[in-house]
């Protein structure tokens, strides 16, 4: 798939085939993690891969909206620094927020869906995955082929029209 066939192809994916992603194809997405813009070059990111059904069952236990993630043939978890202050604090979330798109397109132009889930349980989170004192556990993606339809580029996004979002020179 072309880069901008992905991005108008990736969206948020909750049902999976039973059917496991290629070694390489999981690697290649999680590169595309690693390799997302930071500030400063930061990187504030650790991905925690799980792919085994048992323990994608009890991960999805750390949010009452992650259901999708015990159906998912893989789950990457974005372990980040607890941070020191609100500056930090939104430095490492946009950086997040990066990476995590970088992750999703890269999924979708290998046919592979994605969704993302919140977390509300800090301590499961943190026995179920083992990631050090100082880290927290800030998002979950989920990823599958898609049980409903592949993932093609979607036509008419549900989306503000272009001319209500877009604005030149000045609002």
């Amino acid at each position: 798939m072309e880069t901008w066939d992905a991005i108008r192809a990736r969206r948020n994916v909750r049902e999976f085939e039973d059917r496991a992603i290629p070694a390489a194809d999981l690697d290649q997405i999680l590169e595309a993690g690693r390799r997302a813009p930071s500030s400063r070059n930061w990187q504030p990111w650790d991905f925690v891969v799980v792919t085994a059904r048992g323990r994608l069952a009890e991960l999805a236990r750390v949010w009452q909206g992650a259901g999708h993630v015990a159906r998912s043939a893989a789950t990457i978890a974005l372990v980040a620094p607890e941070p020191a202050n609100d500056r930090q604090r939104d430095h490492c979330q946009y950086d997040l927020g990066q990476a995590t798109m970088s992750i999703m397109i890269a999924a979708a132009d290998l046919g592979v869906g994605s969704g993302h889930a919140a977390v509300g349980d800090q301590q499961l989170a943190r026995q179920l995955l083992g990631f050090p004192d100082g880290k927290f556990l800030a998002y979950l993606i989920a990823l599958g082929y898609p049980s409903e339809r592949p993932l093609t580029p979607v036509q008419r996004p549900d989306r503000r029209p272009f001319d209500e979002v877009v604005h030149r020179d000045r609002w």
